[in-house]
């Protein structure tokens, strides 16, 4: 049995084994939907909505072969589907995510560790938010594409399984995103560039 295989059959049953995957993939996954909102908050909510909703379904996941990273990401770009469609996002109520094993000091310093070092590091490039306030001006299909292969740097088949796209549709985005966001750089150059 694959070791990430034989982890998610643990959490299925035990919530601590749940919580490692939890601090393990939360920075990552945070990362992709600030990239993509720009909003710390909305970040937040968004990305807990994810992890809440991959604990309630943990027992329907079933292993083929491929990461349970592919499987967060495609229940955040639904969460950010969701709050493009709505333009308002109200995620349910959270529970006090102790059931999940999230309770220990260990666990809270991770977790905020991540989001710090995500922050730290969009802050900290200029360049990065040129780019973001750029991306915003695309449709949101465009902007979860580039993010997911240029910020996350993931293969076309990832980005495939995680938007539920063929991979040629996926390289078609990929290709007409980049184009758009090229022609909003160039228009908005000063004149003496």
């Amino acid at each position: 049995m694959h070791s990430e295989q034989h982890i998610i059959e643990k959490a299925k049953k035990d919530p601590e084994v749940f919580g490692q995957l939890y601090d393990i993939y939360y920075p990552k996954i945070f990362g992709y939907i600030f990239r993509v909102t720009g909003d710390y908050s909305t970040s937040c909510d968004i990305t807990s909505e994810t992890f809440l909703k991959a604990w309630m379904k943990i027992n329907s996941f079933t292993w083929q072969g491929v990461s349970i990273s592919s499987w967060f990401f495609k229940i955040a770009t639904n969460e950010l589907n969701q709050f493009f469609r709505k333009k308002k996002y109200t995620p349910y109520t959270l529970i006090d995510l102790s059931i999940i094993g999230l309770h220990s000091s260990d666990k809270k310093i991770n977790f905020y560790n991540g989001i710090n070092n995500a922050l730290t590091e969009m802050e900290l490039k200029d360049e990065f938010r040129n780019v973001h306030q750029k991306l915003k001006m695309l449709s949101p299909k465009y902007q979860k594409v580039l993010v997911l292969r240029y910020f996350e740097e993931m293969s076309i088949k990832e980005i495939s399984e995680i938007i539920d796209k063929k991979e040629g549709t996926v390289k078609s985005l990929l290709s007409r995103g980049l184009r758009k966001l090229k022609n909003i750089l160039k228009n908005m150059q000063p004149a003496c560039a």
